[in-house]
């Protein structure tokens, strides 16, 4: 330690300093024993209920024994000190037993103090040990759940909640084993003070057992109040952090929809409703304090007012034994009120877990059986599957199906027929509830919504599998990606940002489809993987990717595309969760109505009139190029960046002593000076009391002058008007708390809520959850208490200082240098300290980020079977976060074991001199005094600096939250002094005039001088292969990023002169990505509460979900749940085309917002936006050319540039045209006999 401990001072810490921890302390290694332990639990009681509780004690049986007996040893050391104080007063009345005895009673409590250090110091360290043992554990048991959670279980156990459990409960629970023993060891600690009162004051002994017992029985309905109201704090905390979860996720949906106001207003009610129970377990917490930190008063005026009605005689020696006996015990009892709080968390905590890890799993046995060389590697017979497991409510009913190894087989129908459900169900992830399932061979899975982890591009692609560089640049090539790599700034090395934020939606499913392919799997299972990219990218994929790489494999494709649709050996036509028809391509055209009419919908939708007019050479030059900023979001596809920094950076945390910083910002929070003044003065007035009461006693027990009843009248009169102030010091402290973290939540929440999209694009979520799970938690919990025992226990351990100094005034010869070294000795300990606890904030939020992936890819992580190594990855995460902590407690005890052995030698030094001196140079009231404070000298140092460290370490957790309290905001959400008019925009004209955008000041332009007008009413087309700037400059439009130069006017207002919410408002957009949050169906809708159901019901007549929402139990009331899974990709798009239906605004964008949906239903919905639309400014961002070919004008780009703008069919005649180009391309690789 001391090696370490001398780094840190010289230096500030890097999580590469901390050594490795020992083999026993690894998470692995701990999970492993548990699950023996388990194991053999299970054999012994095959069908017994297993305790979970019962196995980790049996796991750490020993530990806890040894622990235990340190615990004892220290409570019997301590024990010792009021029999030496007795035996001391003697020999300054000179009664003592031989010549010497003063000397070599000095001495023996310097043995005794420092046999009590060494075992209190090995006893918290050891169960400091063992907590950290038991949350690296449960982090990995957590963990390894979450793999293996079935869908039901995912409706009850959210990510967001997941993400409590790990950075919440199990540090919760971590923390209990450090106060277990004190459950006990206080208990024991008071038998024996009891048996050394009889010993003192006889039979007035029965008073204080009686005041101890009544205190214990008025704090039981107290604990369980605060058992009742800690469950309903972490009940409501779970609601909150879901719905900030879903926020922070879907924060660009917010904006574009100027949704924010909404969703940090349901997320601040949430927080209201925390706060109440967060109030109510913070004042019985409070009420708890004030009852064992008053009990001692209590103990003592009720023992000498026993002693007077019982005619018991007081003298020095018995009344300075019973005060140091009740000195020794009062800080432990003082403690209980924390024990009970712990004990509380600790309970509630691990009832939240243990749920979790209950809950029902994944059937794996039935997922996939393997199989060498099968002819049929996919049977279905007769089955029926339900996601929650309801035979009564299939979503697929009555499903056959036999697939050849290496058919191909299209699986097509319309929105919300079961086509990606058929998928899940032949990996398993839905309960089958009839029927017989045969899955062989390996398989690899592309998922509709691309799921992308954080890391390089290489990470992604490889999955875990080792680098095969000519496999790997083939499928580079097959997957259309090698142009992309070569714009990256670092290739494939380039890190993608959380969900692939810097990448564009067609390089993600690229992305994906290289990491199938890399695989080289039997089975492909592919979600409609090419709906996010153009005509040409889709068929040049389909016929490299589908019929060329996998040409010998087995592939089930869900398409939209009919084009492919010839070239399949089967074609699966899906309706209503059922198989109506399985056959070829002419079959089905032949003999199945619905199939035609799939078939006529897309002819019809691309418009034959008009495309063949176009000649269908194939333009084989054009090369195709996704490329993108580093730094944006979809609204960033640009230049190749010059190198430098990463999308993600390190993440940022202070370094070095900031000082006072953090505790002046969390005091200067709603008046919390205030609060924590008038908490210093009560505690200092209550210790003048406690001076006062013994300098009486002790001045006056040998006097005849003062009567019994005087001497004990003054006592109590004393302690009784002291214990108000401890009441106004508790509840002052819950005030400071609660008033404080209001004030930083509000705050964080404010700066989150304004930051720009830069900032949400280059932080990974990880980052911003630690902090309002964790963090939130310790400053809500455990800072305001840390705070008042910190103040608390150091004016307790130098007010004992100041009396022992007052007495014999020679000590200070000692004192003084023991303090400067002290301070020291202290500072030493920190500079490592503070830095070990941010490190452990970093480490943290890494481990909360791998969470919230896995949690968001499960499905693909199982259909890869890479469960062990993200498992794996998940233990090293767990024990580079368990690092830090570790040395950072052990720093704790090697400072307070040598801070211990000074203060028990200056106590020595002072009985020494007390000693050296003749008898009657000190009265024996005020010996006893002395040695009655000295001997709690050493316990209150130790709490002293227990408690300042704790403090120092918690508060990390401000110092992390304020990091988010001050982000720099977006432009302001309204300006009052230029307001748009209620009805603007009325004619929806958008004029750009010479637009510049770059995402960084020292970034290149990615839009060049953007020069043209949309007319209100018209109908824009905007096409452009990926990387020209057509999301860009939609991004533009609602100032997700501002100008660099030029101008952006709608119907004569300059938009950056207007508020951000006056602008979106106005504005209505249809996201190429369909976002649904948790809650019901009108609620997604109409958040706000605006429209009737009647409207609403039309809405979703028109959008074609009028059937599918009629189904459902509950109507509009009908939940839908995180990420809106429980509806279709599809379906969530037509949600999205609902909210535009009923915002009407004058100007709508549409992002690809048909792309997840079948052509017949596209046909009918482009149709109502034609009608319902008519009169408005209608944007179309397009990779689907027949989509355009009805507007009214064509906006074609490339390389950021406008290359032509004019009506469609004028560019279509125009030789060389660049949409002429793109019509070619679309008509000639959609056509049939293109493939």
């Amino acid at each position: 330690m001391q090696r370490q401990l001398m780094m840190g001072y010289e230096k500030p810490l890097e999580e590469e300093d901390m050594p490795l921890l020992g083999a026993s302390d690894r998470a692995y290694n701990q999970y492993v024993m548990f699950l023996e332990k388990l194991n053999k639990k299970k054999q012994l009681q095959p069908h017994g209920t297993l305790s979970v509780f019962w196995t980790i004690i049996s796991c750490h049986r020993s530990g806890i024994i040894v622990s235990g007996l340190f615990a004892l040893l220290k409570v019997l050391t301590i024990s010792s000190g009021p029999l030496l104080l007795k035996a001391f007063i003697n020999v300054s009345l000179g009664k003592g037993s031989f010549k010497y005895e003063g000397y070599v009673l000095a001495a023996t409590l310097f043995v005794c103090k420092c046999c009590e250090s060494l075992s209190q110091r090995q006893w918290y360290f050891r169960t400091r040990r063992l907590g950290l043992q038991v949350r690296s554990f449960l982090s990995a048991a957590i963990y390894k759940k979450q793999q293996k959670l079935s869908n039901k279980a995912k409706m009850k156990h959210s990510s967001g909640e997941i993400m409590n459990y790990v950075t919440v409960d199990a540090y919760r629970i971590g923390e209990f084993p450090y106060w277990f023993h004190q459950t006990w060891s206080t208990s024991v600690q008071l038998c024996i003070a009891l048996a050394i009162l009889y010993n003192a004051v006889g039979l007035a002994m029965i008073a204080s057992l009686a005041v101890i017992i009544i205190t214990v029985l008025v704090n039981a309905p107290l604990a369980k109040l605060q058992h009742k109201f800690q469950s309903r704090l972490m009940e409501a905390q779970d609601v909150r952090l879901k719905a900030m979860t879903e926020s922070l996720i879907h924060m660009k949906v917010l904006k574009l929809y100027a949704w924010e106001a909404h969703f940090k207003k349901v997320i601040e009610g949430l927080r209201e409703v925390e706060y109440k129970w967060l109030s109510a377990f913070q004042l019985r917490r409070a009420y708890n304090s004030f009852l064992f930190w008053s009990s001692p008063v209590l103990v003592s005026a009720a023992t000498f007012l026993a002693c007077y009605l019982l005619n018991i005689p007081l003298d020095a020696s018995n009344v300075f034994t019973f005060v140091a006996t009740l000195r020794l015990v009062q800080d432990p009892i003082r403690q209980i009120p924390d024990v009970i709080g712990v004990v509380i968390q600790a309970k509630v905590a691990f009832t939240r877990i243990i749920k979790f890890l209950d809950a029902p799993e994944l059937n794996g046995e039935v997922r996939k059986k393997y199989c060498v060389g099968t002819e049929f590697p996919i049977v279905m017979n007769s089955c029926s599957f339900s996601w929650d497991e309801n035979p009564s409510k299939p979503i697929l009913k009555n499903i056959n199906l036999v697939v050849k190894a290496g058919e191909k087989v299209a699986i097509c129908g319309e929105v919300g027929s079961g086509k990606s459900t058929l998928l899940a169900a032949v990996l398993g992830e839905v309960p089958k509830t009839e029927g017989t399932i045969q899955v062989c061979g390996k398989i690899a899975y592309v998922s509709q919504n691309a799921w992308i982890q954080t890391g390089t591009v290489q990470d992604n692609i490889l999955f875990g599998s080792s680098m095969n560089k000519q496999r790997y640049q083939e499928t580079l090539e097959r997957c259309s990606l090698v142009k992309d790599l070569e714009m990256l700034p670092y290739g494939d090395l380039t890190q993608i940002g959380e969900r692939g934020v810097n990448l564009s939606g067609g390089q993600k499913q690229r992305v994906q489809l290289a990491r199938a392919l890399y695989q080289n799997a039997d089975i492909y299972l592919l979600d409609d993987p090419f709906s996010a990219v153009d005509a040409h990218t889709a068929t040049s994929l389909f016929n490299e990717y589908v019929m060329g790489a996998l040409s010998d494999k087995t592939v089930l494709l869900v398409t939209h595309q009919v084009d492919f649709l010839p070239v399949f050996d089967s074609i699966l036509l899906m309706s209503d969760g059922e198989i109506i028809r399985s056959a070829p391509y002419q079959d089905l055209l032949a003999y199945c109505q619905e199939f035609q009419n799939l078939v006529n919908a897309h002819k019809d939708t691309i418009g034959g009139s008009d495309l063949n007019e176009v000649p269908t050479n194939r333009a084989n030059e054009i090369s195709i190029k996704e490329t993108n900023d580093t730094h944006g979001s979809r609204y960033r596809e640009i230049v190749k960046p010059s190198p430098a920094d990463q999308l993600i950076k390190t993440e940022e945390r202070e370094i070095g002593d900031t000082g006072l910083k953090p505790y002046i910002l969390y005091l200067c929070q709603s008046k919390g000076y205030l609060y924590a003044s008038i908490c210093v003065i009560s505690h200092m007035i209550f210790i003048a009391g406690q001076i006062s009461q013994n300098s009486w006693m002790a001045a006056n027990v040998q006097s005849t002058d003062v009567s019994t009843l005087k001497l004990i009248s003054v006592y109590i009169t004393i302690g009784i008007c002291t214990m108000f102030f401890l009441l106004s010091r508790s509840i002052a402290m819950v005030f400071l708390g609660v008033r404080t973290s209001r004030s930083l939540f509000s705050q964080l929440l404010n700066s989150l809520f304004r930051a720009p999209m830069s900032f949400f694009d280059s932080t990974p979520l990880g980052r911003v959850l630690s902090r309002v799970t964790s963090d939130l938690s310790i400053v809500d919990l455990d800072v305001p208490f840390a705070f008042m025992f910190s103040i608390s226990a150091s004016l307790n351990a130098y007010s004992n200082l100041g009396v022992l100094a007052v007495v014999t005034w020679q000590v200070l010869f000692i004192a003084v240098p023991m303090i400067v070294l002290a301070i020291r000795l202290q500072s030493y300990y920190l500079a490592s300290a503070k830095e070990l606890m941010r490190i452990n904030g970093t480490t943290k939020s890494a481990l909360a980020n791998h969470l919230g992936e896995s949690v968001a890819g499960a499905i693909t992580i199982r259909a890869f079977e890479e469960e062990d190594r993200f498992f794996e990855k998940n233990l090293e995460l767990v024990d580079k976060n368990a690092g830090p902590y570790f040395y950072n407690f052990a720093a704790t005890e090697w400072l307070i074991q040598r801070l211990e052995t000074m203060s028990a030698a200056v106590l020595s030094f002072s009985a020494f001199v007390m000693a050296l001196l003749p008898p009657g140079t000190f009265s024996p009231g005020f010996v006893g005094m002395a040695l009655s404070y000295g001997l709690s000298l050493n316990m209150s140092f130790v709490f002293s600096i227990q408690n300042q460290c704790q403090l120092a370490n918690q508060i990390i957790s401000v110092e992390r939250v304020n990091q988010y309290m001050d982000i720099p905001s977006e432009a302001a959400e309204t300006i009052e002094e230029n307001r748009p008019s209620p009805d603007w925009p009325q004619a929806g004209r958008v004029e750009l005039r010479d637009l510049k955008i770059r995402y960084r000041q020292d970034a290149p332009l990615v839009l060049h001088g953007i020069t043209c007008t949309f007319e209100g009413g018209d109908k824009i087309g905007i096409v452009g292969r990926t990387g020209s700037g057509k999301t860009t400059l939609i991004g533009a439009l609602f100032r997700l990023v501002e100008p660099a130069g030029g101008k952006i006017i709608i119907d004569s207002v300059d938009i950056t002169t207007i508020g951000l919410h006056d602008l979106r408002s106005r504005l209505g957009i249809i996201p190429q990505d369909p976002t649904l949050f948790h809650g019901t169906i009108r609620y997604n809708l109409d958040p706000l509460g605006k429209f009737s159901d009647q409207q609403i019901w039309e809405v979703l007549d028109k959008c074609q979900l009028l059937e599918a929402v009629q189904e459902k139990e509950h109507g509009l009331d009908s939940i839908v749940v995180e990420d809106g899974s429980n509806w279709s990709m599809g379906q969530r798009q037509l949600f999205c085309l609902g909210r535009a239906l009923l915002r009407r605004c004058r100007i709508l964008v549409l992002d690809e917002a048909t792309a997840s949906i079948d052509n017949a239903t596209d046909a009918i919905l482009q149709k109502t936006i034609r009608t319902e639309f008519k009169d408005c400014t209608v944007i179309t961002v397009a990779h689907r050319i027949p989509t355009v070919m009805d507007c009214s004008m064509v906006l074609a780009m490339s390389d950021g540039k406008v290359v032509e703008y004019d009506k469609p069919m004028k560019l279509m005649e125009t030789e060389g045209s660049l949409f002429r180009e793109l019509v070619k391309e679309y008509w000639s690789y959609t056509s049939n006999g293109n493939i």
